[in-house]
């Protein structure tokens, strides 16, 4: 289905530890580094993206990944254009990061809004309280995202934004917008599950942006936490189990988008990804399940 030489696997340690709620035992934070890198090894990955218990040092980094023949599929940065007071910290933070991937031989960097975003408080309903820009803020983001699409793609890299429930940017109108409004250096992370969550036609997106998705995140999403009326917030769909990896019983149409991407040309990583939940079980057991079913219906 994929090309071997050009398509290539990877999982998220999220799957391991929540990169969203750092310090909960219940969603991770107990397993250490070295047990999340060594299962991604065992269930057959190419490489990983950077979770937040990753070395700091980029040598040992690198050193660390290659040891188990493991490569960075990307780092994650947050963006806060939609805040004007904070565009220079955001700049620097990038500039850093943009350093970093380098030195430990990445390409793609992926980001998102989080100006104005409620998804890290615990408490915010994401129907009632989900921002909605105005067009100066939408302007504002455009021209940011533009600057570090440039400065990425002058240094031989890709910048990848990321919709994100509880954000400015999560539906497919919001996602068309962005797009639209920003030039062919921001590229588009396309996340199945935080995509279909929000209701968006994930098939048509890769139809109308495909020249710009180099980077895919696969993550199912498990129909009975959205439809139970339990939760409210991020936080709380998090913990009840809402993210699951493909593989698993899920409401994310998985044939049809792989379908589509290999349809058109699609180049670059496919990443598994499922934030730690309550009942999210034994990661390398979820791990090698993901790529089981990824080894049978891509050829990968």
């Amino acid at each position: 289905m994929f090309d071997r030489q050009r398509v290539f696997l990877g999982i998220t340690p999220t799957c391991w530890s929540n990169d969203d709620f750092q310090g909960e035992e219940e969603l991770g934070s107990e397993i250490p580094f070295e047990q999340c890198v060594d299962e991604i090894a065992k269930a057959g990955f190419q490489g990983c993206s950077i979770g937040h218990k990753f070395p700091k040092n980029a040598d040992k980094l690198v050193h660390e990944l290659s040891r188990r023949q493991l490569r960075v599929s990307e780092p994650w940065v947050s963006t806060f254009f939609t805040e004007p007071d904070k565009y220079e910290q955001t700049l620097a933070e990038f500039r850093q990061r943009m350093k970093f991937v380098k030195k430990v031989g990445g390409q793609d960097i992926g980001v998102a809004e989080f100006g104005n975003s409620i998804h890290l408080d615990p408490d915010a309903d994401l129907v009632e309280r989900k921002p909605r820009f105005t067009d100066s803020q939408w302007d504002d983001l455009a021209a940011g995202l533009n600057t570090l699409g440039n400065l990425a793609t002058s240094e031989g890299m890709r910048l990848c934004y990321h919709p994100h429930m509880g954000t400015g940017v999560q539906t497919h109108d919001e996602v068309d917008r962005l797009m639209q409004a920003t030039n062919d250096n921001v590229h588009l992370l396309l996340d199945t599950g935080h995509l279909t969550w929000a209701g968006a036609r994930v098939a048509r997106l890769i139809r109308d942006h495909a020249y710009r998705i180099p980077h895919v995140h696969l993550k199912n999403i498990r129909e009975e936490p959205i439809s139970s009326g339990k939760y409210r917030s991020f936080y709380e769909y998090v913990k009840g189990g809402v993210f699951t990896v493909p593989g698993d019983t899920g409401i994310v149409d998985f044939p049809t988008i792989l379908r589509e991407l290999d349809r058109e040309g699609f180049t670059g990583w496919l990443v598994v990804e499922a934030e730690q939940g309550l009942d999210q079980g034994e990661p390398l057991d979820f791990a090698r399940r993901a790529r089981q079913y990824l080894r049978a219906v891509t050829g990968l």
